[in-house]
């Protein structure tokens, strides 16, 4: 446990120290589109923040290939060669998308192309176990057509949620624990070292969305982007996949002496991906419902709307982190219910128990009154709208309110333009060193 928490920690400091450089190089590279109609947020936020993400894999996947136990890993398995491979072409078309935009089906291509890499490396469903009768072993073909989609769909889900600030890193930095807790138990509790990859790839993903989260809570600083929400939901796949039809229930059955037993440990994987799939049970019914909302209408499934469920808890009064903790509350409760199954006694009631607390503050964040804050002890480290007494921007009128230099909140004219809420020190530098094409563009006009 001690490695994985090394390399938990690594790759969240990582993260967070890149983050920053990496925006200030974002509004450089004029990577900050302009608000969008179906966008939420007021004013142009630089994207790009899937580089530091990046980064943080790498550093993580480094520090874990030179610890003792954690090491051999990388010699035992190709996984983790696979998983950078793939993250690697997800990341450089996320990247390609933030700063110029890419076609819905250049970039679907793009994700099949990545999924087609890490199987050809050998993450890939070997078999589907069933209850009561041994694993069922799946073709290649079928092997990777089950790899390809579940790839496709998890990424494609994690980048519809990306649509708050904070909301997609914080739902899947839960589906990650959740997901953490149970390949930990399968590795730690039975022995079972086909499960080491998805514990590794799990605690990796969380120090990922840890370090950027701080950066990315409302009114963030900086998106994630397609860069990085396309390799998070890349990620989790993979971790569900290292891990699917990988664990033989006879070796459980010998530990537990009972077929009915192990039956009821290996619940959440008996249904082919049901563990990852209820992990992000939230993102995917909204996937699944935006596709049949839109075809319905009869629009192109990859067309952007407003009709998502995040948008919906704001149509009906919720504010932007209450919203965003709302959808937090649900994907914990989902996830960590699932998991309650597959652990008996004391483990069992304590999982429940964190259900249970996440049912509570579903119940508390209704009430109309309640306006959350942090705790006095870490007010310090949160941005200021989540601490106690502080005015919240956010509930003022659009277009009256803007940031001034200080990092206050100030008064500002109506129908003033968006990039005049952006601080004193982002203005400067925007003005310094131009924005990309249009820098450029600006000196051509003036020599003609």
């Amino acid at each position: 446990m001690r490695e994985y928490l090394l390399v938990l920690f690594v790759t969240a400091a990582v993260t967070y120290l890149l983050t920053g450089p990496v925006r200030k190089f974002a509004i450089v590279a004029g990577a900050m589109p302009p608000v969008r109609a179906r966008d939420v947020h007021r004013e142009p936020t630089p994207r790009l923040g899937g580089i530091a993400m990046f980064g943080g894999l790498c550093a993580g996947l480094a520090v874990a290939s030179q610890l003792t136990h954690l090491g051999n890993l990388f010699i035992q398995s190709a996984d983790i060669r696979a998983l950078l491979a793939g993250a690697g072409i997800m990341w450089l078309l996320g990247v390609l998308d933030d700063k110029w935009g890419v076609d819905a089906l250049v970039k679907l291509g793009g994700q099949m192309i990545a999924a087609g890499v890490m199987v050809w490396q050998g993450v890939t469903v070997l078999s589907i176990p069933v209850p009561g009768v041994s694993p069922v072993s799946v073709t290649p073909t079928m092997g990777m057509v089950i790899s390809v989609t579940l790839v496709v769909v998890m990424v494609n889900a994690v980048n519809f949620i990306d649509g708050l600030d904070g909301l997609a890193g914080g739902m899947v930095c839960i589906a990650a624990m959740a997901f953490f807790l149970y390949s930990y138990r399968l590795w730690y509790g039975y022995g079972i070292n086909d499960a080491a990859p998805a514990v590794l790839f799990s605690a990796v993903l969380i120090g990922m969305c840890l370090g950027f989260l701080p950066h990315n809570l409302h009114p963030a600083r900086i998106f994630m982007g397609d860069s990085g929400s396309m390799m998070l939901g890349l990620m989790l796949a993979v971790s569900a996949i290292s891990i699917t039809g990988r664990v033989d229930p006879d070796l459980l059955t010998a530990q537990t002496g009972s077929q009915t037993t192990t039956v009821h440990e290996l619940v959440p994987i008996y249904i082919p991906l049901l563990l990852p799939l209820t992990v992000i049970a939230l993102p995917l019914a909204d996937l699944l419902l935006a596709v049949v909302r839109r075809t319905w209408a009869g629009k192109s499934p990859f067309a952007a709307d407003k009709q998502h469920l995040h948008h919906r808890l704001l149509e009906v009064g919720h504010s932007h982190s209450r919203a965003v903790l709302i959808m937090y509350f649900w994907a914990a409760l989902i996830a960590f219910g699932t998991v309650a199954f597959s652990v008996p006694g004391r483990g069992r009631a304590l999982v429940l128990g964190m259900a249970g607390l996440c049912l509570l503050g579903i119940v508390v964040l209704m009430m109309p009154r309640f306006r959350p804050h942090a705790p006095r002890a870490v007010q310090a480290f949160v941005p200021p709208r989540y601490r106690k007494g502080t005015a919240d921007p956010a509930e003022a009128p659009a277009g009256t309110r803007a940031e001034a230099p200080s990092g206050t909140v100030a008064d500002v004219p109506a129908g003033t333009p968006a990039m005049a809420e952006l601080s004193a020190a982002d203005k400067k530098l925007l003005g310094g060193l131009g924005s990309g094409a249009t820098a450029v563009g600006g000196r051509n006009e003036r020599r003609g």
